[in-house]
């Protein structure tokens, strides 16, 4: 994402200033992002701020990522700038398959063990568990009991807040698909 343009990224620069300048917003611009206040970024072809983002942006961030490449660039650019810890993981299923038998919930805990996100202690598992059902809540509200998912989540933690952040695609029939976010945030 460093210095590209990403499909989630789809303000132009000018849209950008026009909006930082109509609302009186701070914005910095440095060599290869735009940080609007608050930690929300938008890549361009300048440089790197260093102005700490909160871990639920970054996380989101990384849920939002369509190739490796750009998921690989915001793991480095998170840990190395910040130093969050960031994992990534993707599964898909139905809702009975990823909510009733628990895929979802041990997926995203076998995730974050194994990418080093979290320790195998009682207390941050519990936090990861609640995490995710917290963002899970908004992934699977008003949907049928046969939908099918594809989901993309991205975990980040500064070792003592943890987020989890789901995004993917939802439905029952392919001309029926449409997105769906949750959020999760807990206290290791």
């Amino acid at each position: 994402v460093i210095g590209q343009r990403s499909r989630f990224c789809i303000p132009s620069l000018k849209q950008v200033y026009e909006t930082a300048f109509l609302n009186d917003y701070d914005l910095d611009i440095y060599e290869k992002i735009i940080v609007l206040k608050g930690g929300f970024i938008i890549t361009s072809s300048s440089g790197i701020r260093e102005t700490k983002p909160s871990l639920e942006r970054a996380a989101l961030l990384l849920a939002l990522s369509e190739t490796r490449t750009d998921e690989d660039s915001l793991k480095e650019y998170f840990t190395n700038t910040f130093g969050f810890i960031c994992g990534v993981t993707e599964l898909g299923g139905t809702v009975t398959a990823l909510q009733q038998n628990g895929k979802l919930s041990n997926s995203i805990l076998s995730a974050a063990i194994n990418t080093g996100v979290i320790s195998k202690e009682p207390r941050k598992i519990h936090a990861v568990v609640h995490a995710t059902l917290e963002a899970s809540n908004s992934i699977f509200i008003h949907t049928h009991s046969n939908a099918s998912f594809a989901l993309k989540v991205g975990l980040t933690t500064n070792n003592e807040w943890l987020a989890v952040a789901i995004f993917g695609r939802s439905s029952l029939h392919p001309l029926s698909e449409h997105c769906r976010v949750g959020l999760g945030y807990m206290h290791l």
